[in-house]
């Protein structure tokens, strides 16, 4: 019934009069919640639900007309006096709590007050954390009649968006209220300012969108928020026209730019020529906000790799001549810009059609939000570290150092030497905690050696390499690695696929050393520390073999990648390939910290049918149920005297499971493991480290009943190879990491803080950035 009253891009028609226009503008909500929800297009129906509702009762009631005064006092709050931002409403909008927040503010740029609505993917507030980190943000431009609110309700775009980590901004389509300059038509005036800043009378007073969107709110968002120190940009219909010609009037400042539908050649369409002879005097004047003028004029554009374009083949505005995508075309052909332009049967110029492509386009920006991001950081990284000629020179640092067991770290400045032949000196850009270092800390590591510098989960940036080195330069991005890869002919180990285990440095990198039986650490009075796994990252610069070091993606954030460095590949990898857990297998898993929920991640990416999730803590089934467990168990809440793994193989399973993980390091548990895996072939894998002297035990009937009992170093991933390999599944979407990370630190004195985070039971991994 909607598209009888309400044209598709959500004009009303122009034959309506102002006050049913105005009728039907307010049942907007209230009919899509009641037509919208059962259209087979709608995704995520869940967080649709909730955000409508919310929407009902918070947005028609904080409406652009709404007074302060009007206002309950419960639905805003004041977050700075001197922008006087007022929240007007914040709700959980997707599974993982990213928030979508609706602000008021003054603004210098139109000379009122304006609204825009903010969705904060859940990785925020870990960059809330972090005074050095801004989350990537994606401007959303509305087309005409449309404000903050019509893309939040139909578009269905923040599941994508909190996968990706990017904040999207959605601001209004106009300025708004008593004493704005108004026309009665509804491509001119309130709802159709057209991102243009207006020069003509009435209209130049408040009309300044291309201001606003341009300096005014990213500046603020920046400031108030930390978002958008990298930024794209995209938009529907007049939006679409708006994202185009803000990117190609500054392409520096846009990381990407797509658009559906746009109006792609405004000079020479009606809407356009309406708009620009009001705003700007003349059509002529139009030519500084002509997508396809600029393009011609200014491009192309080297920033933009690539530019979306998506259209409805049976849009009515584009059989009636408003569109013109194929002048844009005509214009990236001529120039050679790389323009992708989608055509869809079908499709028309409503929400259904945005709702159905979002998702491509979200991705889209992600990718290039990232690389942006690598670059951004590898420009930061060549002037405060190569540009200081420390090449070859010892340098001064802080680190963090572990004088004896059980005692906290002290923060000292201490001396690093430059690299030797085949050695990387690196800036460590963000390191996570890993129970291993604690382990080690509590005195539990045989091979714990002290003073020593603690840390393997890091990411870095090459400062300087020692003779010999060709696989990484100064300003790589790399991840260390325990576990070596020699690469070798002669390695027996690095040439066969069934182990990892090279052993080309391990006896000295168990004694503390580097390779030449020598240390590459002092502290303040000259004496040497020791190295730990070959890695010792709990400093702000480090060491390392280069056949440690894994080169990665620049666009890659070291922040979240450095995750890749032990715990999560080794629980990946042991699903991928020490088990090669097959689709529809059956798997239990023990122990569900950071480890163990990448087992469960894994399982679920393999294909497993069954997933039970092991442990005491059942605060955590919900982290392992959100990542694919069907299955949860906490074995103290067992009736009687039944063990665990009776109760899987015997209760939840007839004969066990095909696979199961420990990931708790305590031998009690890796029997128990063992014991539940399926009689006859079934495969329990050993991931956990025990503490010094501890040894396993079953009966040996278990083995000879068929059950197979093996253990896996790093996920047998070999590291220099597998490593980049995970980090671009990462970057691609496919192998989403964000989730582990529940604590951020900042500054290399703060590592005592994240181990307490560790310690206190609700933490997988604590992230320490330098």
């Amino acid at each position: 019934p909607l598209d009888i009253w309400i044209n598709y891009d959500n004009t009303i028609a122009p034959t309506m009069t102002s006050k049913v226009a105005t009728i039907l503008l307010l049942m907007i909500p209230v009919l899509f919640v009641q037509g919208f929800m059962t259209h087979p297009l709608l995704r995520n129906a869940d967080s649709f639900a909730l955000h409508s509702r919310s929407f009902q009762e918070h947005y028609l009631t904080t409406s652009d007309n709404t007074n302060e005064d009007d206002l309950p006092s419960e639905s805003f709050s004041d977050v700075t006096t001197a922008t006087k931002l007022q929240v007007l409403s914040e709700i959980s909008v997707t599974q993982n709590d990213g928030s979508l927040l609706r602000i008021r503010h003054q603004s210098k740029s139109t000379n009122t007050e304006m609204i825009f609505s903010l969705f904060l993917p859940s990785t925020h507030r870990n960059i809330l954390r972090s005074k050095s980190q801004s989350t990537p943000a994606l401007f959303w431009l509305s087309g005409l009649t449309c404000d903050d609110t019509n893309f939040c309700i139909k578009a269905g775009a923040f599941a994508a968006a909190d996968r990706e980590g990017i904040a999207l901004v959605m601001p209004d389509t106009s300025p708004r209220g008593d004493g704005v300059p108004n026309d009665e038509r509804y491509d001119l005036g309130q709802g159709a300012g057209f991102y243009v800043d207006a020069t003509e009378g009435p209209w130049k007073t408040n009309f300044q969108m291309y201001t606003y969107v341009t300096e005014e709110l990213p500046t603020l968002l920046r400031e108030e928020y930390g978002v958008g120190e990298i930024k794209s940009v995209f938009g529907h219909s007049m939006g679409g026209h708006g994202a185009l010609t803000i990117a190609f009037r500054n392409p520096k400042s846009w990381a990407s730019v797509s658009a559906f539908a746009p109006i792609s050649n405004p000079i020479n369409c009606p809407w356009g020529i309406k708009a620009f002879e009001n705003y700007l005097g003349s059509v002529s004047d139009g030519n500084a906000y002509d997508a396809t003028v600029l393009l011609q004029s200014h491009g192309p554009f080297a920033e933009f790799d690539d530019i979306l374009v998506d259209q409805g083949l049976d849009d009515e505005f584009l059989l009636s001549g408003q569109l013109k995508p194929e002048e844009l075309e005509k214009a990236a052909n001529s120039i050679g810009q790389k323009l992708t332009v989608r055509r869809h049967e079908g499709f028309d110029h409503s929400y259904y059609f945005i709702s159905t492509f979002v998702d491509d386009h979200i991705a889209f920006h992600a990718k290039r939000l990232k690389k942006a991001y690598g670059e951004k950081l590898a420009a930061a990284a060549t002037t405060t570290t190569c540009v200081r000629a420390t090449a070859g020179k010892p340098l001064s640092c802080k680190a963090m150092v572990a004088r004896a067991p059980k005692e906290p770290l002290t923060l000292e400045t201490i001396t690093v030497d430059p690299p030797k032949a085949g050695e990387v000196r690196v800036r460590v850009i963000a390191n996570a905690l890993c129970h291993t270092d604690i382990y080690t800390l509590d005195g539990y590591d045989p091979e714990g050696l002290f003073p020593c510098i603690l840390g393997h989960e890091a990411g870095c940036i090459v400062e300087s390499v020692g003779e010999g080195v060709t696989s990484v330069q100064p300003g790589d991005h790399v991840i260390p690695c325990y576990t070596p890869q020699c690469c070798e002919p002669s390695c027996i180990f690095c040439s066969s696929p069934r182990t990892n285990l090279c052993p080309a440095i391990r006896s000295t990198q168990g004694q503390g050393i580097m390779p030449d039986g020598t240390t590459r650490f002092q502290d303040a009075d000259g004496n040497d520390i020791y190295h730990f796994m070959g890695c010792s990252t709990m400093s702000e610069y480090t060491v390392l073999s280069e056949i440690s070091c894994a080169k990665i993606a620049k666009e890659a954030p070291l922040e979240k990648v450095c995750l890749f460095g032990c715990g999560v590949s080794t629980g990946l990898g042991a699903v991928w390939n020490t088990c090669k857990v097959e689709a529809s297998a059956s798997v239990a898993v023990f122990g569900l910290g950071a480890v163990g929920l990448s087992v469960i991640q894994g399982a679920k990416m393999a294909g497993a049918s069954k997933i039970i999730a092991v442990d005491i803590n059942p605060t955590k089934f919900e982290s392992a149920i959100a990542l694919g467990a069907t299955d949860c168990v906490d074995p103290s809440a067992l009736d009687g005297n039944m063990s665990v793994q009776q109760y899987i193989a015997g209760t939840l399973t007839p004969w066990g499971v095909d696979y199961s993980f420990d990931c708790t390091g305590n031998v009690n548990v890796m029997r128990s493991a063992l014991e539940c895996a399926h009689r006859g072939w079934g495969t329990s894998c050993v991931i956990g480290v025990a503490a010094s002297g501890h040894e396993i035990s079953t009966r040996p009937f278990q083995l000879v009943t068929g059950r197979i009992w093996k253990g896996t170093a790093f996920g047998g991933f070999k590291s220099r190879t597998d490593v980049p390999k995970l980090v671009d599944r990462m970057l691609s979407g496919e192998l989403p990491i964000d989730h582990y990370i529940t604590h951020v630190f900042e500054g290399v004195d703060k590592t005592n803080e994240a181990i307490e985070a560790l310690h206190g039971g609700n933490c997988l991994r604590a992230v320490v950035q330098y």
